[in-house]
Formats: C-alpha cells, sequence, structure tokens
C-alpha cells in the first residue's frame, strides 16, 4: 500500500491516530518503539539540524535528506512532514511535495503564514491574504498523487479564524489544521465549521492549546493529533540533568544496571534501523 493511502485510511479509521514530533534519527528510533506514526516538526528539525528557532531558517533539501533516512528506517512508519509556508513560492511548494512523495512521505501540512515566519504556538504570526494561500493550496493539491495534504492556518483573530477553517474544508485537503488553538470550546466551533473534514490538532509542551488526552480528543472529533516536541524537550532536560550530574560526580560517568542507558541498551536500538527492512533479522529483535 502507498504511504498517503496507508495514512489517509488510517485517520478515517474510527480511532484518533496520533503522530509523535521526531527531531533526528535517534529520537525515531525510540518513537518507532511505541507509536506507529512520526511527525517531522520544524521547530524540532530547525532546533536539530541548525541549533536556531523555527521562525524560517528550514532549507528544504535538509528535510527531504532527513525524510529519506527516515523512511529508509522506518518503511511502516506514518511520516507526515511540516513544510511551512512551502518554502515561500508556489512552485518551491510543489517541488517539495514531489519531492517528498518521491523519498517516502506519507503528508505534508501547509500552512497560510507569510514571512517572516513564527512557531505556530507563539505571538506575532501573519496571514497571507485568503486567496493567495488557497491559489497555492491548489496546486499543491494538484501537485500531489498519493501524499496527505494538511491544510493549516495560523489566524489568531476569532472571526478570521473560522472564516478560513470553512474555506479550507471546502478544498480537497484531506485534514485541517487550526494552529494556537486556545480552548476546547474553540475545537467544537471549528468543527461546527468544517463538516466532515477530519480534523488535526497540535499539542506542544508550554504553547497555546490546551493539554487534551486522546479520549477526551476523540470524543470532540478530533481525528489526528500531533505532538510536535515530547522528544526534544525531554532529551534537553536529561541532558542538562546528565551533565549536571557528571559535573557534580567529577567526572565519574553512573553506573550502568541492567544495561538500561549504556552502549548495549544503545546498540540494540540502533541495530534494528539496519534490520528493518529485512523481514528475517526483524524477528531476531523483536
Amino acid at each position: 500500500m502507498k504511504h498517503g493511502t496507508a495514512l489517509r485510511d488510517e485517520i478515517l479509521s474510527p480511532q484518533i491516530t496520533p503522530l509523535i514530533g521526531v527531531y533526528d534519527m535517534f529520537s525515531a528510533s525510540i518513537t518507532a518503539k511505541h507509536y506507529s506514526g512520526m511527525f517531522i516538526s520544524g521547530f524540532g528539525f530547525a532546533a536539530s539540524h541548525y541549533g536556531l528557532p523555527d521562525i524560517g531558517f528550514i532549507a528544504w533539501p535538509d528535510i527531504v535528506a532527513f525524510v529519506q533516512r527516515l523512511r529508509l528506517a522506518f518503511p511502516r512508519q506514518h511520516l507526515l512532514v511540516d513544510i511551512d509556508d512551502g518554502y515561500v513560492d508556489p512552485e518551491v511548494a510543489c517541488h517539495v511535495v514531489e519531492q517528498l512523495e518521491l523519498v517516502g512521505a506519507s503528508g505534508v501540512i501547509l500552512e497560510d503564514q507569510k514571512r517572516p515566519r513564527r512557531c505556530g504556538h507563539v505571538d506575532g504570526k501573519q496571514v497571507l491574504p485568503l486567496d493567495e494561500y488557497l491559489d497555492k493550496l491548489e496546486l499543491v493539491l494538484a501537485t500531489r498523487r498519493d501524499l496527505v495534504v494538511v491544510a493549516r492556518t495560523d489566524a489568531t483573530e476569532e472571526s478570521e479564524i473560522l472564516r478560513r477553517a470553512e474555506a479550507l474544508a471546502a478544498t480537497d485537503a484531506d485534514v485541517l489544521l487550526v494552529d494556537g488553538v486556545r480552548s476546547i470550546d474553540w475545537i467544537r466551533k471549528v468543527r461546527s465549521v468544517i463538516g466532515d473534514k477530519p480534523l488535526l490538532f497540535n499539542q506542544i509542551a508550554g504553547g497555546k492549546s490546551p493539554r487534551v488526552s486522546l479520549p477526551e480528543l476523540q470524543d470532540l472529533d478530533v481525528n489526528v493529533a500531533i505532538y510536535s516536541t515530547p522528544c526534544l524537550f525531554a532529551a534537553h532536560t536529561a541532558i542538562d540533568t546528565a551533565l549536571s550530574e557528571l559535573r557534580l560526580a567529577d567526572g565519574r560517568l553512573p553506573e550502568v544496571i541492567d544495561g538500561r542507558g549504556g552502549i548495549a541498551d544503545a546498540l540494540e536500538l540502533l541495530e534494528r534501523n539496519i534490520s528493518r527492512n529485512h523481514p528475517r533479522s526483524v524477528s531476531a529483535h523483536a
């Protein structure tokens, strides 16, 4: 089955689809042990690949190369990719969509922000005129073959959120995302204007949106939940803690107990990525 079709079928199933934000191959390797889908987050990629905030620094060849590495290691995972505004121009957006589909992405998220762009959960966002965004979206939809396309609005004014949500729901986009939605009541309002269009909810720790469980989101008729940064923020905390403890211990490494947190544990995880495409070897690591 094609990757886009597989993700689309899961989105349309009765159960909500969670996708976990990954920022490098190691975080993806851990995620694959727990979840069947990944989200290639712009926030996480900008932080890990460039050491910069998510305000428009990402170059599209870098994101394509990362997705290609992910697909080779994880042939059965859903891979939803944040492509920001399509890297400004509609022609570039369409080229990126073609490239991502070629290397095995399952879907993309295309936003309506104008430059300079911002993370969807911070202040200062500006949006393109709706007609300009719709023209870009329609070109992307005409370009994709099987890829799932998520139409995203970053509007912040209440009437404009609903106007854009309704307009995006009328397109052939597979899924709709209103980013930075600030309350459960607003999830209900968006659902009321988009009809049966599948709805995506983005959660980021410390962001604008409320913390909501998957059962609660399913009760709100949300179809997809993306978690942009749990791996990145967990790594931030764990690395900072580990290095602080190493200094306090005068450079003596902590004892490894039952292999957890040591070289054997890491190698066992990484060796799965060598053999994941080979059924005979996979069973040896199951």
